[in-house]
């Protein structure tokens, strides 16, 4: 009984120790997925900032007032480049499963180079039969993730990502898809997004959106050297959104496992409460009956009180 009780004590102790790790992470997601939120709704005017450049330089060309052309894409590039955004620790649930699986899904049969965000998504990339060129450490707060931005381009440019012939700059020949989980009501659900070839329809409709105020800006040159620039920060915004949203996702990912987890150890601990409570009283009531039973032992059988 004393055995047992003290390893009722112990199992309480460690579920409490437990549960108190789990406070602590939930309470981490939180406050991890209102930074990763809030990076996102900051970025929305730098992104709106480069998209109105991206209309002047865009606008110039299609009234022939440059000699930068952009050509339509190819219906079937000859480069086939991904990005897969997963996580670097666990206790995500499905998160990485859900990305990798849409991934893989929608690269199947394309011979498509992939890079990986995070070990987990890279491991199981290898499980699906994909082996990826590369591999990035997710950022870990928001800072870093200009960092690993610059390191993806870096990387997918050395690989030829990029082809800018004379006087062209369209990537005509070569495709680039982010995939990754995006925030939502639900918690999250994978999406994939092309960011080259650019696509026709959207650059003109960058071309012909109006300028903001009265005053029409003056285009001094258009040169292709302009317009890579502007494409390399609608570049750099993209990366930078999909991984902060990516980063939201597995925190949210990650807030929901410890609610499960939590509500799981407060069952746990209260049936070893019960336990505990139950196997107490009863080595208190077998206490008394041993008492009990002692007393009835030295009682004289004719009924009269015992001297001291």
């Amino acid at each position: 009984m004393a055995t047992t009780l003290i390893a009722l004590r112990r199992q309480i102790d460690s579920a409490g120790d437990l549960k108190s790790v789990v406070s602590t992470m939930k309470a981490s997601a939180a406050s991890a997925i209102g930074q990763y939120e809030r990076s996102v709704a900051a970025l929305a005017d730098y992104a709106h900032t480069v998209e109105l450049g991206l209309s002047v330089c865009l606008r110039a060309v299609e009234q022939g007032g440059s000699k930068v052309q952009t050509l339509p894409p190819r219906p079937h590039p000859n480069r086939q480049h991904a990005v897969v955004f997963g996580s670097d620790q666990g206790l995500v649930g499905r998160f990485n499963e859900v990305a990798v699986d849409h991934a893989v899904q929608a690269l199947a049969n394309t011979g498509a180079k992939v890079w990986a965000v995070g070990e987990r998504a890279h491991a199981r990339l290898v499980d699906a039969g994909i082996s990826p060129e590369g591999l990035f450490v997710v950022p870990g707060s928001v800072e870093l993730i200009s960092r690993l931005v610059g390191d993806i381009l870096l990387n997918v440019q050395s690989s030829d990502i990029t082809t800018e012939d004379e006087g062209h700059f369209a990537t005509q020949s070569t495709a680039l898809t982010l995939f990754y989980n995006r925030p939502n009501a639900a918690g999250y659900a994978p999406v994939s997004q092309r960011l080259l070839p650019l696509d026709t329809q959207w650059q003109h409709g960058l071309a012909k959106q109006p300028w903001p105020t009265p005053q029409i800006p003056e285009v001094l040159d258009i040169s292709a050297q302009t317009l890579r620039a502007f494409i390399r920060e609608h570049l750099f915004v993209s990366l930078f959104r999909a991984s902060a949203e990516s980063l939201a996702s597995e925190n949210a990912s990650r807030l929901a496992a410890m609610q499960r987890a939590d509500r799981n150890i407060a069952e746990l601990l209260q049936s070893l409460h019960a336990r505990f409570h139950r196997l107490r009283q009863a080595g208190i009531d077998e206490e008394l009956f041993d008492v009990i039973s002692g007393f009835d032992a030295l009682m004289p059988s004719d009924g009269t009180s015992i001297k001291s």
